[in-house]
């Protein structure tokens, strides 16, 4: 029987050898007194080409990232529904293509870009933001980086956060290292988490459920939602 601690994506990849290496990590989960959802590039750009296979879809659409992006597709739309219910406040993130505040030579990673249409990184119709909901513009991986993120949330009182987006290994795990670091706690959503790569996805939702974050099932997190709205 698999450990509920560990039942999730990486189970048919981690060794049992390793899974005892990371027994140390082990604990409760848990969601935070005054969370706030942050959804990491959900941008145009990694729908680009629709679904299908990435290796295929990212020969013309490079930042795509096929079916792994278009299956987390209704995952976080009932995300949102279940965050806004509750009055939760949303931030999302784009890349920062505005002309009097992006510098050419700074990249959030040294993948090649492609350039072009900046309507590439506005927000996919699907999670289309509401007027009260706060989008940062970011040029680097982490959302913290070089932004007013964390005076946002300080502001609102924030001790934790819900995260879902893309990459997982990329844009995810920089910022939700920094929020570990500046003293948030993390919840991240499996099925509202995505990367071009299934090896990398798997691999880093493991690394970062034992050392930064809480991996929760969206199931899990409505659970502990439901309590949440009980107390």
């Amino acid at each position: 029987m698999t450990d509920p601690f560990e039942d999730h994506a990486w189970k048919d990849l981690v060794s049992p050898e390793d899974i005892e290496l990371y027994r140390h990590y082990r604990r409760e989960l848990h969601l935070g007194q005054r969370p706030a959802v942050l959804l990491i590039d959900l941008y145009n750009s990694a729908y680009q080409g629709g679904p299908g296979p990435v290796h295929e879809i990212a020969k013309q659409f490079p930042s795509a990232c096929g079916d792994y992006a278009w299956e987390a597709i209704e995952p976080t739309k009932r995300l949102l529904s279940m965050v806004r219910a509750r009055g939760m406040p949303v931030v999302y993130s784009t890349g920062e293509t505005r002309r009097d505040s992006r510098t050419d030579r700074v990249r959030a990673t040294h993948r090649q870009s492609s350039g072009g249409d900046a309507s590439r990184y506005e927000i996919f119709e699907a999670f289309k933001p509401e007027a009260q909901d706060l989008i940062i513009y970011k040029e680097r991986a982490s959302v913290f980086f070089g932004t007013p993120l964390i005076a946002h949330l300080t502001r609102q009182g924030i001790d934790s956060l819900i995260v879902g987006g893309e990459s997982t290994s990329g844009c995810v795990r920089a910022t939700v290292a920094d929020a570990y670091s500046y003293g948030f706690h993390v919840v991240l959503v499996e099925e509202c988490t995505f990367d071009r790569s299934l090896l990398s996805h798997k691999v880093n939702l493991f690394d970062m459920h034992h050392k930064y974050a809480d991996v929760m099932h969206l199931s899990e997190l409505e659970e502990h939602l439901q309590a949440f709205s009980e107390k």
